[in-house]
């Protein structure tokens, strides 16, 4: 079992790592827009309604694009193309997309700059901030993602995504459900007690001031 998974994670890997060395041109379909530029107006019209024109998304469950990876977007474009990851909406935009477009999209969301989340209504809980900070060292969250939780290359910018979220995520991971192109998120978070997962999400979305930094060594999430 082990090792069909690991082939299937090398697998994944390799199909992505050929995507991303692949020049943008390659598989195109005659005068479609090449580069971040001509993507934005695709965005625009395809994702900005759900995601948001500046990334941030104000739609529940549904995450901020702002301040991620081409890498790590490229990476869940081709999840959702290919049937490994299981959202409805996301599949069938994906679906559309031939190699050009998971690029372009990515290429184009790579250069949406981190928006801040909005103010909490009310002021964080600094008991369960605390305990959210314990956990994310407990469970080296930072030795991937980055001392201020902004990702780098394969791994994700999580500092500031929505917390319903974030929730939802971390407990796919946990139980299996979401797949990775490697068993990394799914052994880190694998026996966390969902109240955990919970406060790990709670502080992860407030965490205040994160802005670019060197991307971490990348872990292959």
């Amino acid at each position: 079992m082990r090792r069909a998974a690991a082939a299937h994670a090398i697998a994944i890997a390799a199909a992505l790592l050929g995507l991303a060395a692949q020049p943008a041109v390659a598989q195109g379909k005659p005068g479609a827009p090449a580069g971040p530029g001509g993507y934005g107006q695709r965005y625009a019209a395809l994702c900005a309604a759900c995601h948001g024109a500046n990334g941030r998304s104000d739609m529940p469950g549904t995450p901020a694009l702002a301040g991620q990876h081409s890498f790590y977007a490229i990476t869940q474009l081709f999840l959702f193309r290919e049937g490994r990851r299981a959202n409805e909406a996301m599949s069938a935009v994906a679906k559309t997309m031939n190699d050009t477009d998971l690029r372009g999209f990515s290429d184009f969301i790579a250069t949406l700059p981190p928006v801040p989340a909005p103010p909490p209504a009310t002021p964080p809980d600094a008991a369960r901030m605390l305990r959210g900070q314990a956990l994310a060292q407990e469970h080296r969250c930072l030795n991937c993602h980055g001392a201020d939780l902004s990702g780098g290359q394969q791994v994700p910018r999580i500092a500031q995504q929505r917390e319903d979220y974030l929730q939802l995520t971390l407990r796919e991971f946990s139980s299996g459900k979401r797949p990775g192109y490697t068993q990394a998120m799914g052994a880190a978070l694998s026996g966390i007690p969902v109240a955990d997962l919970d406060s790990l999400a709670y502080y992860i979305a407030r965490l205040p001031g994160a802005a670019p930094s060197t991307p971490p060594k990348p872990s292959g999430k």
